[in-house]
């Protein structure tokens, strides 16, 4: 058989191939969409969706979107509002402002892309999103991949189905990619033997952008180098999918041996080995929606885990979080911004302001934007300060200074706020964030501990309790 006619075959079957590739993930859906650029490898996928939509009775949607980048954007816009009227299919589109955010045009067009397709599923009821990724795609994805170091996560190239919620914005919408098994020699057969027209963006041949120059420049010299070798990628690429898997199950089970709540225990983890230890923080920071860090920020950051003294105040930052250590428990903490009542002192550590002041007229709440919360006055308490004291009495709501003492009771001594804190088990990151306030010299309330007893009233009624709400993420 010529190559000429074992192409067209192959061809001929890409109908069946999208069809199993649908079939697998059908169930009951109400509605399918194409995210339809009007490039060769979308519109394909649109005439196949759309005769596998038509025989199977699934409502069939596509979706567009418009960066701007190109002068000839608004030509393609037509030429898929077009298609798709032709075809009797519903046709939707958004229109995007791709803005630079550090991680160059082709990165940001991609993430406002994929964006604003989820926003369109959400808008028309739509559970399941087709993208017309084919086997030349994942090649290049792998190949990437491997230039950028990557492990088996990400040399395991695109899923064949997977749920995207940072990509399409929730958790609920499946992005399917049925023609992954296809190359793009195949599909342009394809295209040509059914006259399907497309379009051309010309920033695919700018080799400017990675995936560019490895598309014209690196895979012809494969090619004709090695023939066929897209297929061989693909089947490395579902090994490395398959190794991963075991990997994820490992991190599972060690995950769940080791979680305290939300910590991690570090009695626990130790004994894993280093490299047990990566993969389950991997893990860990997966299954709280962060980003992946870099293999040498990993490094560094168990280096210090592991050797710091027991007693170390450690925190490693993270672009999304902070790593803190607390009695030998490792939290993952989210990275809040200063508070205003912090700045209170000057460069030179001099005290330049001494808390904000306020008077109690009767309110439930006063919100204090400055300590980060709301300050409650909790009315009929059974135990507090008597109203009649309390109200239009100077107070100052502030953060400690060091050296302040509490007594919590009666029968109870007083102690420096860091003994309580200490025995409530109180992170040392959190102490910092939780306010006092003071009538006077007289410390009334600190937050996280309670309220001190020498101010306490002893009526049978009209007392109130002060009780710090934090305001959420701070």
């Amino acid at each position: 058989m010529s190559r000429r006619s074992s192409g067209q075959s192959a061809a001929r079957s890409i109908p069946s191939t999208l069809a199993r590739a649908l079939d697998a993930l059908r169930a009951d859906l109400p509605a399918i969409a194409v995210a339809l650029s009007g490039g060769l490898d979308s519109m394909v996928l649109l005439h196949l969706a759309h005769a596998w939509a038509r025989e199977q009775g699934v409502a069939l949607f596509a979706f567009h979107v418009h960066h701007g980048l190109s002068a000839n954007a608004g030509q393609w816009l037509a030429h898929c509002e077009q298609a798709c009227a032709a075809l009797g299919v519903t046709f939707d589109h958004r229109r995007v402002a791709v803005a630079k955010d550090g991680s160059g045009i082709e990165q940001a067009a991609r993430k406002q892309r994929y964006l604003a397709l989820g926003e369109m599923c959400r808008a028309h009821g739509v559970p399941l999103l087709l993208t017309a990724h084919h086997q030349d795609d994942q090649a290049e994805t792998v190949l990437l991949q491997l230039m950028r170091g990557s492990g088996p996560a990400g040399l395991s190239g695109m899923d064949g189905a997977n749920r995207a919620a940072t990509l399409l914005g929730d958790g609920n919408t499946v992005m399917a990619r049925p023609l992954l098994a296809v190359s793009r020699a195949e599909l342009e057969t394809w295209a040509r033997e059914n006259s399907v027209a497309w379009v051309d963006d010309e920033s695919n041949a700018d080799p400017r952008y990675a995936r560019n120059a490895l598309r014209h420049q690196v895979m012809p010299a494969l090619a004709q180098a090695f023939p066929g070798f897209q297929q061989r990628i693909a089947r490395s690429a579902a090994h490395a999918q398959a190794a991963q898997r075991l990997l994820d199950q490992l991190a599972a089970q060690d995950l769940a041996a080791c979680l305290d709540g939300e910590a991690l225990v570090m009695a626990r983890v130790r004994p894993l080995g280093k490299d047990r230890i990566d993969n389950l923080l991997r893990y860990w920071f997966g299954t709280r929606g962060l980003r992946m860090p870099s293999t040498s920020w990993l490094d560094e950051m168990v280096g210090q885990v592991l050797d710091a003294r027991e007693d170390a105040q450690l925190r490693v930052t993270h672009p999304e979080c902070e790593i803190r250590r607390h009695r030998d428990r490792l939290f993952i903490t989210p990275r809040l911004p200063e508070l205003a009542g912090m700045r209170d002192r000057d460069d030179i550590g001099v005290l330049v302001k001494e808390g904000q002041g306020f008077v109690w007229q009767g309110e439930a709440s006063i919100d204090f934007p400055d300590y980060g919360g709301v300050l409650h006055f909790d009315a009929g308490a059974g135990q507090g300060f008597e109203a009649g004291w309390l109200r239009g009495r100077a107070l100052t709501i502030d953060f400690r200074q060091g050296g302040e003492r509490l007594k919590l009771a009666a029968n109870r001594p007083s102690r420096g706020l860091k003994a309580h804190y200490q025995s409530l088990g109180v992170p040392t990151w959190q102490r910092e964030r939780l306010p006092l306030v003071f009538a006077g010299e007289d410390l009334l309330f600190a937050a996280g501990i309670g309220m001190d007893c020498h101010h306490f009233g002893s009526g049978p009624g009209g007392l109130v309790a002060l009780r710090w709400e934090p305001h959420p993420a701070q």
